[in-house]
């Protein structure tokens, strides 16, 4: 009875004074009220890794703004093949937005004082394909806003084209950017619509974010997909602890992937160069970036490229493809 007295003051005593008890006996931590095998991390405030130990999150988040950039009218961009599974764009983009959504609201659920904004930004699809994209959105009451694109919009500092699809492709990813620019407030997550989620990215993106970037004092890039490309050339990579999974350091990305408003003003002259032309490789001037600036990827992907099986950009290694297509 004394014993289990004195332990209860015990227990009181360490949480006022900051500290987390671990018991490794039973496999339960008596201050936080969770057993070990749980996410003993709280948002904003702690990242607590076994055996790692705890990390203060000086870096909090207090907003999300996502840009999901759209065209249901183009199969593959800049290729003449077939998407795994062959199946028409808009089945793509509908599991991809559906994926999208089931994470949001998967984070909403479990980071409720996250603010998130999804804008949908649609490059001339027809009405039959708009109303499915609109219905997706209105039948999970998603807060989202949906703006069709003005194909003329940049037509004055776009160079002009081979084809009316890279312009295209050009035009959007530079409005996508400037909506970024106009509403973001924290962080951006730019988003291309053949890319199929897991429930856990945003959470898992976040989470990991704010404790990175708590460690090392300054923001960072996040890729949600682990590209096989990466694994190509004999390069130098560090292998950091996120939330949840192991993530690396990388030098290259395509156009899905997160940053600040901050990072996105520091450097707005890469990004918007990055549009103005078409260039090899395409994110050339992205790329550029992380030369200064560090991006990482997790190991195993959290969103899954959409592509060719053999394309060295797309499938990333050790998912059940099949699984996570049905599933959305």
């Amino acid at each position: 009875m004394i014993k289990n007295s004195l332990k209860k003051i015990f227990i009181k005593i360490s949480r006022l004074l900051g500290f987390e008890i671990i018991d490794q006996n039973s496999f339960v931590s008596p201050t936080l009220n969770k057993e070990l095998n749980e996410n003993l991390s709280e948002f904003n405030k702690k990242s607590i890794i076994l055996p790692l130990g705890e990390v203060e999150i000086k870096r909090k988040i207090e907003s999300l703004l996502i840009i999901f950039r759209t065209n249901s009218n183009v199969d593959i961009w800049d290729q003449n093949k077939k998407r795994i599974f062959e199946q028409n764009k808009i089945i793509y983009v509908e599991k991809s937005l559906n994926s999208l959504i089931k994470s949001i609201k998967f984070a909403e659920q479990n980071l409720s004082s996250l603010d998130i904004k999804l804008i949908i930004l649609d490059d001339n699809s027809n009405d039959q394909n708009l109303d499915k994209i609109k219905k997706i959105c209105e039948k999970t009451r998603i807060n989202y806003e949906l703006i069709n694109h003005d194909i003329q919009i940049n037509k004055n500092n776009i160079k002009n084209q081979k084809t009316e699809e890279t312009y295209s492709n050009l035009s959007t990813l530079l409005t996508s950017f400037n909506l970024g620019k106009k509403n973001g407030e924290d962080l951006i997550f730019f988003v291309e619509d053949d890319y199929i989620h897991f429930n856990n990215l945003i959470i898992e993106c976040i989470k990991t974010f704010e404790r990175v970037s708590s460690q090392i004092g300054k923001d960072i890039f996040l890729c949600p997909s682990d590209y096989p490309y990466l694994y190509m050339n004999n390069e130098k990579t560090n292998v950091l602890i996120g939330n949840d999974r192991h993530w690396r350091t990388v030098n290259k990305t395509l156009c899905t992937f997160f940053t600040t408003k901050k990072l996105l003003d520091k450097y707005w002259n890469n990004f918007e160069k990055n549009c103005l032309d078409r260039h090899d490789p395409f994110e050339k001037y992205l790329n550029q970036i992380y030369e200064n600036e560090i991006c990482i990827s997790p190991l195993k992907s959290l969103s899954i490229h959409m592509a060719n099986i053999n394309s060295s950009y797309g499938l990333s290694p050790f998912i059940d493809y099949k699984k996570i297509w049905d599933e959305n």
